[in-house]
């Protein structure tokens, strides 16, 4: 027989597509992670606007408890009206108006050193320092005028019994001076805290 009777058992190689992507092509292409844009800038600018306007709104409040407090000092500084109508002659007026003068003398330079810092970008001392002058003064400052204003309520309650005149009426009034600037001051402590309490050294 001749050999081309014979069955021809051969098989032909499989041909692959240079099309036809390889399993090892098409792991890694789909399953890679996407690297994410921006490296968090929306978020750092958050930060900035919100530090910013918490700079402003302490500058704000500071400023207030500046004109409350110069207010109480001009008022009862002025408070003298004759024999038994002078407020040097009790002592709730003379502390409430000692108080009004070291608060506006500290809320003076608090102003100017905010103001410093907006201006400027730059900080009279580290932030950690800062923080704690803020936290520490404004707590401070804000017991006194509360203090002040409580000696000084129930003296004024006590004249007006006998005579409500003008010395009683500027007595209320520079209380009422006194108060708010504790109020404004007791905010400006609030977020002093806050200030605190984010600094990353805590």
């Amino acid at each position: 027989m001749s050999n081309s009777d014979e069955p021809q058992n051969h098989v032909e190689p499989a041909h692959t597509s240079r099309n036809d992507p390889s399993p090892s092509s098409t792991f890694d292409v789909e399953s890679q992670p996407v690297p994410e844009t921006g490296f968090g800038i929306p978020n750092i600018l958050r930060r900035w606007r919100r530090e910013d306007l918490i700079r402003k709104g302490s500058l704000a409040l500071i400023g207030l408890t500046f004109i409350f407090s110069v207010l109480a000092f001009i008022v009862m500084a002025s408070n003298q009206h004759g024999p038994g109508r002078n407020f040097n002659e009790y002592e709730e007026y003379r502390y409430l108006l000692a108080i009004a003068i070291l608060s506006s003398l500290y809320t003076g330079v608090q102003a100017l050193r905010h103001v410093h810092q907006l201006s400027t970008g730059k900080t009279m001392f580290q932030d950690r320092t800062s923080a704690l002058i803020d936290f520490c003064g404004d707590q401070v400052m804000a017991y006194f005028l509360i203090s002040s204003t409580s000696a000084a309520i129930p003296m004024t309650n006590r004249i007006r019994e006998g005579a409500d005149n003008i010395f009683s009426d500027s007595s209320a009034a520079a209380i009422s001076m006194s108060f708010f600037a504790f109020v404004s001051l007791a905010i400006s402590a609030i977020i002093s805290g806050y200030k605190l309490s984010t600094q990353s050294y805590i």
